[in-house]
């Protein structure tokens, strides 16, 4: 960063030199000045910049993580904006050379470009998502087309795509080991989807279709935020909080106070359909009040409806799709994935959908079941009812509450003697806290891996409270990457959404976030065992349908016995849990399953009919909930007991990355359950079966094809049955 900024400098005091007229003899008058004092006076400015601006300097904190204790919010735009200009410079000087276009001068040369685009743009966007505010929202409302237009500017550059085109003819005469072929073919086959072979009058629409739905996703991200907050539900008594924690009815007496409601009680929701309170709050009114304002989300006609903008981005995507030569934009999506095409897609959720719906019925009578036998006056069951009831259910079946595990969930047991346990029994690896280093938000926490010989390897930062500041979902992200070609040292993060408990009161999880904390550490090693030659290539750019699964398979270890008696400890007297309680926990991991599976699968079938139509055949803003419906029958999913788990206006994987790819995390799974038996059969809990999975699935990246490596790793072809098994959903 240094060297670029210093040959940015000269060639700015070049130009005030070159461009100065001769000075006024009236050398008192303000608009004239010395062309030698105007440049260093630019100069002068310039390095001033570089002063107030982090991202101008190198970082001297430890693997040059971001110096989030100088970081503001105003260093962001002009840092994004030089990464652009600067990225934009040695893009031109490649596309210029007049030299015959090699591997080095071309291919190479792209990966070593903008640096500091990709460092600024990493930070910004996981702050973007971790811990927003008005002035993040406005910058990237603003920035967001001109990212895409500078992708444009790169991807439709004519003599650019003629030198990669040139070597993508001779890739086989160039010598080049693996990793470097699968680059440049990876780079021809980027240039080719985003439009570089169209004439000229179908680029310019391809720039303005990208422009546009770059706007359209920021504002869908930020309405889908502002709605979360926007439809809180305000409770009047304590009494209708009947069933809640103490804690729970604590944090929403402090929520209410803090919107301006003194004296009452808030309930704030969660981005998926289903909302965390339901499965305690006895007053069903109230659980209908939740349930429906949560299902309501961003098609209720207010300034957060996101509806309008669903049937514009549906049809520019399916726009784009038909100029580029696919049949639909799930067509071009899955082109690069290892599903590979739609019709592989359809075929699983098919699959799937009618073994999900079969158990989802069969819980849905257990429950009426029981609501017949224990209300006064029995209801048909409803969706908001369903929570409640199927964890009376579950209470009743395997004899546990989720208050009663909770007390051996401790996040810090969980983390430290749960999580990193296993990452050190498997691949020998340490974690040491780190309180010297700064961070973003007051809740996070920094820690530091080390290899079994004390080598350094990277950082995680964990982000585990939920604030209203932060978006919905649990994630992991990259704040830097390693790669061979440019050096430097992964630092990651780990994103949850855990309720904070009040000061001094520990921070007792459910199972299902204990699990999903194992799940984004295995997205964290993911990330910090990468070992490739290329930045395109490092930590988790994989496929999407193949980036959960390294993760997925670490939520084994959440339920491997020698770990989670490791860490399921009681949070006041250290006590294990006891063998009875573990078994009946065990046990029911298989209940709910068709619940969980159908809300899933809907969701998923939902996304992929979204995305398999062309633009004629998308509804207009007051057609988009009717077209849901419409995609929920034909599929034989619509059932109301079980909403899908996103809802289209709040379905924000869909209008992100995982366009035409929510499927992902199923078909993962079926790789995920597949790999468990593997590790079962191989030893389990061991360092042969770390270092196997670590050489042949994280340390590789996307540096070959995502089957190639699953063959590596287990050296079988995946069946879905160790899937629906899993799930509980054979036949017995």
């Amino acid at each position: 960063m240094i060297r670029r900024l210093t040959i940015i400098t000269l060639a700015a005091l070049g130009l005030a030199l070159a461009g100065c007229a001769e000075p006024d003899e009236d050398v008192t008058e303000p608009a004239v000045s010395d062309p030698v004092e105007e440049a260093e006076a630019e100069v002068t400015e310039a390095e001033e910049e570089v002063e107030d601006n982090p991202f101008f300097l190198e970082s001297e904190l430890d693997y040059g993580m971001p110096p989030f204790d100088r970081i503001e919010d105003e260093h962001f735009q002009p840092a994004l904006e030089r990464g652009m200009e600067e990225q934009m410079e040695e893009i031109e000087a490649i596309a210029d050379n007049d030299e015959e276009p090699t591997f080095q001068n071309t291919i190479v040369a792209m990966e070593r470009s903008g640096q500091l685009l990709s460092y600024v743009g990493r930070v910004f966007s996981n702050l973007s998502g971790a811990h927003t505010n008005d002035n993040l929202q406005a910058i990237q409302r603003d920035i967001s087309p001109k990212m895409a237009s500078h992708q444009d500017a790169i991807y439709l550059n004519a003599d650019l795509f003629e030198r990669v085109d040139a070597l993508y003819g001779q890739r086989e005469d160039l010598d080049l080991d693996a990793e470097s072929l699968r680059l440049l073919e990876r780079y021809h086959q980027d240039f080719i989807r985003a439009g570089a072979a169209l004439p000229e009058e179908d680029q310019e629409r391809l720039r303005e279709i990208n422009g546009r739905l770059a706007e359209l996703g920021t504002e869908f991200s930020q309405n889908v935020l502002s709605e979360v907050n926007d439809s809180a539900v305000l409770v009047e008594s304590e009494e209708e909080l009947a069933g809640l924690s103490d804690s729970a009815i604590r944090t929403a007496a402090s929520e209410a106070e803090d919107a301006g409601h003194e004296g009452k009680w808030l309930i704030t929701l969660r981005n998926t359909s289903g909302q965390p309170p339901l499965s305690e709050l006895e007053n069903r009114e109230v659980r209908e009040r939740v349930h429906t304002a949560s299902l309501d989300r961003g098609s209720r006609g207010n300034e957060y409806d996101n509806t309008g903008i669903v049937s514009e981005i549906m049809k520019l995507r399916a726009e784009r799709a038909g100029m580029l030569g696919y049949d639909n934009h799930a067509d071009y999506v899955l082109e690069v994935q290892t599903a590979g095409t739609v019709d592989a897609v359809n075929d699983m959720l098919a699959q799937v959908a009618p073994i999900a719906l079969r158990n989802a019925r069969q819980e849905a009578e257990d429950i009426q079941v029981l609501i017949n036998e224990t209300e006064e006056e029995p209801f048909e069951l409803a969706s908001w009812d369903w929570a409640y009831y199927a964890e009376k259910v579950r209470q009743d079946r395997y004899d546990f509450s989720d208050s009663e595990v909770r007390e051996y969930m401790e996040l810090d047991n969980v983390l430290k003697n749960g999580v990193f346990y296993s990452a050190e029994k498997l691949f020998g690896i340490t974690f040491k806290e780190r309180d010297d280093l700064p961070v973003y938000h007051e809740d996070v926490r920094v820690f530091e891996a080390f290899e079994e010989d004390g080598t350094p390897i990277g950082l995680m930062f964990g982000d585990f409270y939920a604030r209203s500041s932060k978006r919905g979902g649990a994630w992991m992200n990259s704040y830097r990457v390693h790669s061979g070609l440019l050096g430097g040292h992964p630092v990651t993060g780990n994103h949850l959404n855990i309720s904070r408990p009040d000061d001094g009161e520990p921070t007792l999880m459910t199972f299902d976030e204990v699990t999903t904390l194992f799940h984004e550490f295995g997205h964290v090693i993911h990330g910090l065992f990468s070992d490739v030659e290329y930045p395109r290539f490092a930590a988790t750019s994989v496929p999407r349908d193949f980036v959960e699964y390294p993760s997925q398979v670490y939520e084994m270890w959440a339920v491997w016995p020698e770990v989670l008696e490791n860490y399921a400890l009681h949070h006041e007297t250290g006590e294990r849990i006891p063998d009875d309680l573990l078994e009946r926990v065990l046990d029911a991991q298989q209940f709910n399953q068709g619940f969980r599976t159908l809300e899933y699968i809907a969701a998923s079938i939902v996304d992929q009919d979204w995305h398999q139509i062309g633009p004629d055949e998308i509804p207009e803003a007051d057609g988009v909930m009717d077209f849901e419906a419409a995609s929920l029958a034909n599929a034989g999913v619509d059932f109301d007991p079980v909403p899908p788990r996103y809802r289209t206006p709040y379905f924000s994987h869909i209008m992100g990355g995982y366009s035409a790819g929510y499927y992902s995390y199923i078909w993962s799974e079926v790789l995920d359950a597949d790999s468990v038996e593997w590790i079962k059969e191989n030893g389990g809990l061991s360092r042969e079966v770390g270092d196997h999975f670590r050489a042949t699935i994280l340390s590789t990246g996307g540096s070959k094809d995502a089957m190639e490596l699953y063959h590596d790793f287990a050296g079988r072809e995946p069946g879905i049955e160790p899937l629906l098994e899993r799930r509980g959903l054979l036949d017995d």
